[in-house]
């Protein structure tokens, strides 16, 4: 990982198409804009992570689902 020391207005860039401005800092926050082409995705990592495990619990939950449904499937087989 490279650390960078920046201040409010220096800049960053990655490669030859993104860069990062420092644009404010407010006690522990900083506040970036980052401009890049439009076919990058620029995510945060924490919303990244929330949506992964939202995306686990429902397939669990769709696993669940499933066994009720073969279950049902299965008696009604039987009592006909």
């Amino acid at each position: 990982m490279l650390v960078l020391t920046r201040r409010i207005g220096e800049r960053v860039l990655i490669g030859d198409d993104i860069e990062i401005t420092v644009l404010d800092v407010k006690g522990d926050s900083v506040r970036i804009g980052i401009q890049a082409p439009r076919e990058t995705r620029v995510q945060r990592a924490e919303i990244v992570a929330a949506v992964e495990t939202e995306n686990l619990a429902a397939t669990g939950s769709a696993v669940g689902d499933e066994a009720a449904i073969l279950d049902a499937l299965a008696r009604r087989r039987r009592e006909t």
